[in-house]
């Protein structure tokens, strides 16, 4: 089970953001880059759930996503995610949800790769009220593949570890007040499967 909460913010405000004491220690950056399947009447989709290819480093990964509730940001879904090789979409042995796994398999001869996003993350792991938390700063894009279809990718990360889940509420409080002034940090209730289910069907 993932918990988040997703805040979006302005290129304008990151210089102001990067500044603050709790994100002073050195972060670890990576280049993450991800594909997105659904079948081309997105069963997936109608089902509220994410397959995503992802390549971080020179590891492959196969991750698998269900939408819970997101209200104001914050987000509650299961997730399954391991090692993979590009283009077998192995869920037997990835998903521990027999149902689930076989309903999947079934899926996957129609699975096509319909949007991908290429970003830099930024990471940090911040103790805070009681709580450890994951702080990821993704700046890249969102496209269609063969097409002109893209959109700028910003956003804030907040991802309990452990600990309450109000403090990540309050975690996003403190960032918002930095050194050189306020920084305004929108809860989106977006993800990036869905922003990049949303521009592909613009393509379609």
């Amino acid at each position: 089970m993932e918990t988040e909460l997703k805040l979006s913010l302005s290129a304008e405000d990151l210089p102001r953001l990067l500044t603050h004491p709790l994100l002073a220690n050195g972060a670890g950056t990576q280049r993450l880059l991800n594909t997105y399947f659904d079948t081309p009447e997105l069963a997936l989709k109608q089902r509220r759930m994410a397959v995503r290819e992802r390549l971080a480093g020179d590891q492959w990964l196969l991750t698998v996503k269900t939408a819970g509730p997101s209200q104001n940001g914050l987000s509650r879904r299961q997730e399954w995610e391991a090692p993979t090789t590009p283009g077998t979409l192995d869920f037997d042995s990835l998903v521990d949800d027999a149902a689930l796994a076989a309903d999947l398999m079934a899926l996957r001869p129609a699975l096509r790769a319909l949007f991908c996003t290429d970003f830099e993350r930024q990471r940090w792991v911040i103790e805070h009220a009681g709580a450890q938390i994951e702080v990821a700063l993704d700046q890249g894009r969102i496209h269609v593949p063969d097409t002109d279809l893209s959109d700028p990718l910003l956003e804030l990360e907040l991802e309990l570890l452990s600990g309450p889940e109000s403090a990540l509420m309050a975690l996003a409080d403190v960032l918002r007040q930095t050194p050189q002034g306020l920084v305004v940090l929108t809860p989106s209730d977006a993800s990036k499967a869905q922003r990049g289910m949303a521009l592909w069907q613009r393509s379609h």
